[in-house]
């Protein structure tokens, strides 16, 4: 009878020592959605739902990158940035902060001059190396998640198909939005009106990618960004960040 008692409290030791683990392995700190766990991740406090939203942010970083991120902290929440090529020490410190705290960094362009970047698919293809390599420097994370400049369906490219076949032979994948703020159209809309263009396009669709910006002059995004965060998810939305796994969003593609 002792021997079972023994090894029955073995088995349970063991059980619990295996459920803490995975928890420290799948998590930081609550189940909420994290690049390790991909489409798997969890919103804390929510039911699991098929209601999808990806908040990203162009552009940056900038001097609204560090409030952005502390927004997302405190909501529990994880994005994509896709960001462009700075050197500044602030900016190295911002991308390894990105990157520490579970979002995706990803990919936007290196000098973001459009005239440079679609002069030809070499100039294109050398801006994504350039940026790509920097980022893995910095933070010892090579991106792949990257966004058209203007987005696939711009009309400074000319021809964006050739662009299209070197990100897929290049192995990136590339993903566009299908609800936005409007925040880089006109800086001076109001908190409220810029979420209130987001939620409108959100509830047309169960996967939504949100275009929005992390640019100096777009405060009233960092304003808004809490309100937007608590009524997604009251509303019952997971919060997510891009990843591979990510239904692609593209306004133009080509077969692969």
């Amino acid at each position: 009878m002792k021997r079972k008692t023994y090894f029955a409290v073995v088995c349970a030791l063991f059980f619990i020592g295996f459920i803490l683990r995975y928890a420290a392995d799948h998590s930081d700190g609550l189940f909420i959605a994290s690049q390790k766990e991909g489409e798997g991740g969890l919103m804390a406090g929510s039911k699991i739902t098929n209601k999808k939203v990806y908040l990203t942010f162009d552009d940056g970083p900038s001097d609204n990158t560090d409030e952005i991120l502390d927004i997302l902290k405190k909501n529990k929440v994880k994005a994509t940035f896709f960001v462009v090529g700075k050197k500044t020490e602030k900016a190295r410190k911002q991308y390894q902060r990105i990157v520490l705290e579970g979002h995706t960094l990803a990919m936007h362009s290196y000098s973001h001059n459009y005239d440079q970047i679609y002069s030809s698919v070499d100039a294109f293809g050398k801006d994504i190396k350039e940026l790509q390599e920097m980022l893995y420097e910095i933070t010892d994370v090579k991106p792949v998640i990257y966004r058209f400049p203007g987005g696939s369906s711009n009309s400074c490219a000319g021809d964006i198909k050739p662009y299209i076949q070197y990100i897929n032979k290049e192995g990136l994948l590339y993903f566009d939005w299908n609800a936005l703020s409007g925040d880089a159209v006109n800086f001076n809309l109001s908190p409220e009106r810029l979420n209130q263009n987001i939620l409108t396009d959100v509830k047309k669709q169960k996967v939504s990618i949100v275009l929005m910006h992390d640019l100096a002059e777009a405060e009233n995004t960092v304003k808004s960004l809490d309100s937007l965060i608590k009524t997604l998810k009251k509303e019952g939305y997971q919060i997510l960040p891009i990843t591979k796994y990510t239904q692609q969003i593209h306004h133009v593609s080509v077969d692969k």
